[in-house]
């Protein structure tokens, strides 16, 4: 059983869901620290003004400190951010070929107003994902497993619960993932490769990084070609 852990994101690039892609099981690893001014609140989309930043404001006074786990982070509904968001993105994204018809689905979700960061993020993130086809994997919150320990022991601990004989791993990992751990428990490793082919974008230079978003209004039902279906 293939598995793959990460934390939850905003509108993330398309290696996340390449990574959902090949997981029997999907874990969102959402009790863990959240990290300031990383992934789990924001992510990039080009502009005709150029690559911006799509940011999600969230609770601070105190709220967020340095222990506080991802699905405690609360959304600060004081700033209309959520129409501001979809707004930019219909305004940059208007002009795409394939917006009206895979925008439909994600109008809703920038109507809705949840309490915690996760809720939005992640339920946001698995339609996206059945969105693209991706039918077949099964997502659990690691905070439903009740697990314990630090860095590795708890990965390890987490990809027994859900009974996974096979770890997918994004390939930053490779700096602090102690492999020995995982081999011990008879758990194989896999390596990510991002190796993607370019796709037609507006607003030049070509970015590779920026959320998933533009890949599914750019080339719309051939998008799993520019993912996991290209050779």
């Amino acid at each position: 059983m293939n598995c793959v852990i990460l934390q939850p994101s905003y509108i993330p690039w398309r290696g996340y869901f390449h990574q959902i892609f090949k997981a029997d099981v999907f874990v969102f690893y959402d009790d863990v620290q959240y990290d300031k001014n990383g992934w789990r609140n924001r992510n990039r989309i080009k502009t005709p003004n150029g690559t911006i930043w799509l940011t999600i404001p969230v609770l601070h006074r105190g709220s967020v400190s340095e222990h506080t786990p991802i699905n405690e982070v609360q959304i600060d509904w004081s700033k209309d951010w959520i129409r501001k968001h979809w707004l930019t993105i219909q305004q940059s994204y208007s002009k795409a070929p394939f917006f009206e018809e895979n925008a439909a689905f994600l109008a809703e979700f920038y109507q809705s107003q949840p309490t915690f960061l996760a809720n939005f993020t992640i339920d946001l993130t698995i339609a996206i994902a059945r969105f693209l086809g991706i039918k077949q994997t099964r997502f659990i919150r690691s905070s439903s497993l009740g697990t314990s320990g630090q860095k590795t022991d708890r990965l390890v601990e987490l990809l027994q619960k859900v009974g996974a004989d096979h770890y997918i791993s994004g390939p930053s990992a490779r700096n602090y993932l102690e492999q020995d751990k995982l081999a011990e428990k008879g758990i194989s490793l896999e390596w990510m490769a991002y190796n993607y082919p370019e796709y037609p974008q507006l607003y030049p230079p070509y970015d590779p990084q920026v959320s998933i978003l533009d890949l599914l209004f750019m080339t719309g039902t051939k998008a799993d070609e520019y993912i996991w279906g290209h050779k």
